[in-house]
């Protein structure tokens, strides 16, 4: 059956989309109940050098007040530690706590289950095979995790 380049691109997201329901499913059965796919995509920008919040809203995609509300939480939930810039007290400086860490550890391992268990659904020279032809198609993990921006059309790439 030939699919649609249309219905090739929903499957390809309805792919990313089940694994990330299922990561958040199963990080809140580990006790991370109110973690969602941006608070990872926060982490892990802050982690990578967004260390404030115009760096942050850049990399993400979304605004600079989504990136205020979104680092509140993560802070209040103390995944985050936010600081004064010491060279100008306006800023905020942003980083990851242990929690945090501890945070992105499991979620590494969790999607990692979950990779193993679609292995073993398909076979694991299937799913190998799909990766491998993604990156000989040229697809690549996105260099920013602007998901929510792009979709909407505000992300700079």
């Amino acid at each position: 059956m030939t699919r649609s380049g249309a219905d090739l691109a929903l499957l390809l997201l309805g792919g990313f989309r089940a694994l990330a329901d299922a990561g958040s499913t199963e990080l809140a059965d580990r006790g991370y109940d109110k973690i969602r796919p941006i608070h990872d995509f926060a982490l892990r920008s802050i982690l990578a050098g967004a260390d404030t919040t115009a760096e942050l809203a850049r990399e993400l995609g979304i605004s600079k007040q989504a990136v205020i509300k979104t680092v509140g939480f993560l802070e209040a939930e103390g995944y985050v530690a936010v600081e004064a810039d010491e060279r100008d007290g306006r800023r905020r400086l942003y980083s990851l706590t242990e929690r945090g860490r501890g945070l992105l550890r499991t979620g590494e391992q969790v999607f990692n289950e979950l990779r193993d268990a679609w292995a073993q659904r398909i076979g694991a020279d299937q799913l190998e095979a799909v990766g491998d032809a993604l990156a000989d198609l040229g697809v690549r993990a996105p260099a920013h995790l602007d998901a929510a921006g792009w979709f909407s059309g505000s992300s700079a790439e």
